[in-house]
C-alpha cells in the first residue's frame, strides 16, 4: 500500500488528482483517503517500470475486493432470492462476478483511462482489457472497504449491480411476474395489482415488502432489497398458491 509521498502518476494528465475525482463521481463515492483509490488504479507493469516497486500494484487490494464482492453479492441474492435454491443463486452470482461482467461494469465507469499502465501494456490497449478492468474494479472495491468499512461497501456495489442482477435473473428463467401476469389474465380476467406496504431499514440496506392481489384476492407476499425483487417474490408466491388450490380435490 502506497501512503504518502510523491507518486509518479501518468505523464499525460495535466491533473490526475481531477481524474480521479471525476472517477468517483462516477463511482458514486468519495473516498476520504484517496491513497487506497490511486493503488487500486496500479498495475503491476506500471509498479515494476515507474515506481520500481512490484508491492506498490494494485494486487492486494483486488485479492481483498475479490471478496467483498462475493459476499455482497451473495447478501443481496440470499435477501432479494428467498424462493430460490443455493444452485440457482450460485449460478446468478457467478455471472455477476465474472470477468465478462465486471469489465461491462467499468467500461460504464470509463475506468480504464484511469489505470496507471507500464509503456507495453499501454501501447497493447490494455487499458481496455477485459481482465485488466476487472481486476481493477475489483482492486477499487477494495479500496472502497477499506476507507469505509462493510456498509458504504455493500451500498456502492448495490447501486453498481441491481440492475444487472435482475436481468440475469431474469434470464434465466426466474421471471415469476411476467409468468403471474398471464396466469392471473387467464384465471381471473384482470392483471394483478403489487402493493408496495413497508420500507424498513437506513438507505444503504433497505428492505421492501409487497403484496400482489388479483380480483381484489391477496395471493402473495414477497420481501425484498429493491422493489423489483420483493414483487418477483411476491409473485412466486402467488404462483405457488394458484397451483396448490389447483392440487386440492
Amino acid at each position: 500500500m502506497i501512503r504518502g509521498g510523491p507518486l509518479r502518476w501518468r505523464q499525460e494528465y495535466v491533473d490526475y488528482d481531477n481524474v480521479l475525482a471525476e472517477f468517483e463521481e462516477r463511482l458514486g463515492y468519495r473516498f476520504k483517503d484517496q491513497s487506497y483509490l490511486k493503488t487500486a488504479l496500479i498495475h503491476k507493469s506500471y509498479a515494476n517500470e515507474q515506481l520500481r516497486d512490484p508491492a506498490a500494484c494494485n494486487e492486494r487490494q483486488e485479492f481483498l475486493g475479490d471478496a467483498v464482492l462475493d459476499l455482497v453479492m451473495a447478501d443481496y441474492l440470499f435477501r432479494s432470492y428467498a424462493q430460490l435454491p443455493e444452485g440457482e443463486l450460485s449460478r446468478i452470482r457467478s455471472e455477476l462476478v465474472s470477468a465478462k461482467a465486471l469489465a461491462k461494469v467499468a467500461r460504464q465507469l470509463n475506468l480504464g483511462p484511469c489505470l496507471q499502465l507500464g509503456r507495453g501494456e499501454r501501447r497493447s490497449g490494455g487499458q481496455d482489457k477485459d481482465n485488466l478492468l476487472a481486476d481493477a474494479l475489483e482492486a477499487v472495491f477494495g479500496a472502497v472497504f477499506l476507507d469505509a468499512g462493510w456498509d458504504v461497501a455493500r451500498a456502492v456495489l448495490g447501486r453498481l449491480f441491481e440492475a444487472t442482477a435482475v436481468r440475469v435473473a431474469q434470464r434465466k428463467s426466474l421471471d415469476y411476474k411476467t409468468r403471474f401476469q398471464e396466469l392471473a389474465q387467464a384465471r381471473f380476467g384482470v392483471a394483478p395489482v403489487y402493493e408496495l406496504v413497508a420500507a424498513e431499514g437506513p438507505d444503504h440496506q433497505r428492505e421492501y415488502t409487497v403484496v400482489v392481489s388479483c380480483d381484489g384476492k391477496t395471493l402473495g407476499h414477497g420481501r425484498g432489497g429493491s422493489k423489483k425483487a420483493a414483487q418477483q417474490q411476491a409473485a412466486c408466491e402467488a404462483l405457488v398458491a394458484l397451483n396448490t388450490e389447483n392440487d386440492e380435490p
